[in-house]
């Protein structure tokens, strides 16, 4: 008999539903005898409020996010406060009980705190369907933290120490890495990719603009456009229409080397025949750099988990934030006249790659359906 997997998400950024769908084909991989679903909770059950909710986040995350960075700091012990899951407990909770009852999974598996809360308060008040929550940064937030989830998956051996200083049982976390979709974890043959893309066998650097297309730097995007003789740069522009159809307008960017993408589902394509990646640190987009092997450059971390994402990553020696033009000057004359160490240092990353355990999260949620926490 199939065993039914609910991963549910929240539409916060791009990250938090990749790493649901990643979740999914990776289970699928793994057991054929596993059903998965996946939602984003709130557009799902509240298609007319949760893109307003998500827009103002966006506006504030964009013109205030030092209020977002002094916020995070402050809740950082706090599980999600009465008020809010009350707030939860009104808009989600019946209709979420309702989800459940109708689909009847063996598991539930969130990857965003607020489905998270909310599955936590359907077994407060009587469920007994297990729970995995996945954190999808590279830090342990207390909104992630609840005392009916039965295992977390998380990213390193640091975020669990974090998560046991906050009074979370051992037995209930496992490191596991962040979960990134097995096609990041392959390697294509890279002409057939550039045929495909029209692009070119030189080196290239990637500038990708995050889920929701807010890394719109004019600074840095026409700095890298001075070695666009030299170097390839695809600009990954993702759903941000106005900043596409203004670069396309802009002679600057007319030019051979330079490819304006908007929205692609085969961003694993690119980063595989890229040699530099210039990003915000989101833990998804981090984890799936880490899985390609590809040196990154961090262009603004929001305050928060991304500063936490692009400390732990520069530690790791896999990127570097951009501090000042200075240092995209240093890479783009690596590129330059470094190319073969460059590609060498890469290969190097990815013999390594192992020991991130790409299956590993997913694995974890097929032990808890076969052990005895599942019921059949």
């Amino acid at each position: 008999m199939k065993k039914r997997v609910l991963l549910l998400s929240e539409g916060f950024g791009a990250g938090h539903t990749r790493a649901a769908y990643a979740l999914s084909s990776s289970l699928r991989k793994l057991s054929p005898s596993v059903q998965t679903k996946v939602l984003e909770l709130g557009s799902f059950l509240n298609p007319k409020v949760a893109p307003l909710i998500i827009t103002a986040y966006k506006k504030t995350v964009l013109s205030q996010p030092r209020l977002v960075g002094m916020m995070y700091r402050h809740q950082y012990k706090k599980s999600l406060n009465r008020f809010t899951t009350l707030a939860l407990h009104r808009i989600f909770y019946t209709h979420t009980k309702n989800i459940v009852n109708q689909l009847r999974p063996d598991i539930v598996v969130c990857t965003h705190p607020i489905p998270s809360a909310v599955i936590s308060r359907l077994k407060r008040l009587g469920s007994n369907i297990p729970l995995c929550t996945v954190i999808t940064d590279y830090d342990a937030h207390g909104t992630w933290i609840s005392p009916e989830v039965d295992r977390y998956l998380v990213s390193t051996q640091e975020v669990k120490s974090k998560m046991l200083e906050q009074g979370v049982a051992a037995s209930k976390i496992e490191v596991t890495g962040i979960p990134v979709h097995p096609n990041f974890w392959e390697h294509p043959v890279k002409e057939e990719i550039r045929e495909k893309f029209g692009l070119k066998n030189m080196p290239t650097v990637m500038v990708m603009g995050g889920g929701w297309g807010i890394m719109n730097d004019e600074v840095i995007n026409n700095y890298l456009t001075r070695w666009r003789d030299q170097i390839q740069i695809v600009f990954c522009l993702g759903n941000n229409e106005k900043v596409l159809r203004k670069l396309e307008q802009d002679p600057s960017y007319n030019h051979p080397n330079i490819r304006l993408i908007g929205f692609t589902p085969e961003v694993d394509k690119l980063m595989e025949v890229s040699d530099l990646l210039v990003t915000k640190p989101g833990g998804m987009t981090c984890t799936e750099g880490l899985a390609k092997g590809i040196p990154m450059l961090f262009h603004h971390p929001l305050p928060g988990q991304e500063e936490e994402n692009c400390q732990y990553f520069t530690a790791q020696g896999l990127g570097e934030p951009i501090s000042s033009l200075e240092v995209i000057t240093k890479w783009m004359n690596k590129l330059i006249h470094e190319y073969d160490s460059i590609q060498q240092r890469r290969e190097e990353q990815l013999k390594s790659i192992d020991r991130y355990r790409p299956m590993q999260s997913a694995q974890s949620i097929i032990d808890m359906l076969e052990s005895n926490k599942v019921p059949s």
